[in-house]
C-alpha cells in the first residue's frame, strides 16, 4: 500500500474573514497537490480564526453550509482530502455551537466529522458545547483515519481510544499557544509511539488577539519521531504515512497486545 502524503498547513488566517480564509485554503491545496499530497490538515477554527470573541456565534455555520460545499470544490478541484477547524451551529438545536472540524475528501463527499469534547479555557467554555463522540473515523488511502481537535490530544485516554479502534492517522486541527510548546515537541511524539500511529498536529501561529500561537505544526510517526515539523511561522509542511513503517513499528512495540485492562479500573 502507498504511503499517504500529509500536507500540514501552518497558518492563523485572516481573522473574522471567511472568504479570505477560503482563498488561503485553496492556494495551499494546489501547492499540496502539486507536490503530491494526498491530504491537507489544516488548523482549529481556520475558517473563522479564533480569538474573535463574539462573532463565533456570527459566523458559526451547519456542517454542511456554505464553507462545507466551498471546501468541497477545493478538495474536488484539486484531487486532494481536505481536512479544517471551523465553528459548528446546531440547526437541531438552536443556538448551540460547538467547536468542530471535518475532513472531506477528493470527490467532495465528507468522510470525518467531529466536534471537540475537551474544551480550553474561558473562551471556549463561554461558546462551546463539548462533543460526545471521542472517537470518530473513516478510511482514506487503505488507512483508517480519525480526529480530535488541540487540547483533546493532551488527554492520553482520548488518544488509545482510537489506537483501541483501530485509527492509524489521528488527524488534530490546533491552536496551540505560548507557553505550551512541550506539546508538539514532546506530547504529540509520544503519543504516537505509545498508541503506535501517525500524529498530524497542525496549528495557528503569530499573536491573535489576547493569544500567542506557537507553531511547530507536526506529523509524529509511530517511532516517535517528527516525521515532518514546521518552524514558527506560516508554513505548508510535508510527510508521508508509510503502511509499511506503522506495521513494522507495531510488531516491535505490542504496547496494545501486552495491555493488561484489568488492572486500569481506577483510570475510571
Amino acid at each position: 500500500m502507498p504511503a499517504l502524503r500529509t500536507a500540514l498547513l501552518q497558518s492563523s488566517g485572516e481573522l473574522g474573514d471567511v472568504a479570505a480564509n477560503l482563498k488561503i485554503l485553496d492556494e495551499a491545496a494546489a501547492r499540496a497537490a502539486a507536490a503530491g499530497a494526498d491530504l491537507l490538515l489544516a488548523p482549529e477554527l481556520f475558517l473563522t480564526g479564533y480569538a474573535i470573541g463574539a462573532d463565533i456565534a456570527r459566523l458559526a455555520e451547519p456542517v454542511d453550509g456554505p464553507s462545507a460545499r466551498a471546501v468541497a470544490a477545493i478538495a474536488v478541484r484539486h484531487g486532494l482530502a481536505v481536512g479544517y477547524g471551523y465553528p459548528e451551529r446546531d440547526t437541531e438545536q438552536h443556538g448551540v455551537l460547538y467547536n468542530a472540524a471535518q475532513v472531506i475528501g477528493a470527490d467532495g463527499v465528507p468522510l470525518v466529522r467531529y466536534r471537540k469534547t475537551h474544551l480550553f479555557g474561558d473562551f471556549e467554555r463561554k461558546w462551546f458545547t463539548p462533543g460526545d463522540r471521542p472517537v470518530v473515523q473513516a478510511e482514506l488511502g487503505g488507512l483508517t483515519v480519525g480526529m480530535m481537535i488541540c487540547y483533546d490530544v493532551e488527554f492520553p485516554e482520548n488518544v488509545r481510544a482510537h489506537a483501541l479502534a483501530g485509527t492509524d492517522l489521528l488527524l488534530v486541527p490546533t491552536a496551540l499557544m505560548h507557553p505550551a510548546e512541550v506539546v508538539p515537541l514532546s506530547v504529540v511524539p509520544v503519543r504516537a509511539f505509545e498508541n503506535q500511529l501517525y500524529l498530524a498536529y497542525a496549528n495557528r501561529t503569530g499573536p491573535e488577539g489576547d493569544f500567542e500561537f506557537v507553531g511547530l505544526s507536526t506529523l509524529a510517526g509511530p517511532d516517535g519521531t517528527a516525521r515532518a515539523r514546521a518552524g514558527r511561522g506560516e508554513e505548508l509542511v510535508l510527510g508521508d504515512v508509510d503502511p509499511a513503517l506503522l506495521a513494522a513499528s507495531r510488531a516491535e512495540n505490542p504496547y496494545l497486545r501486552d495491555r493488561r485492562p484489568g488492572l486500569y479500573g481506577s483510570l475510571v
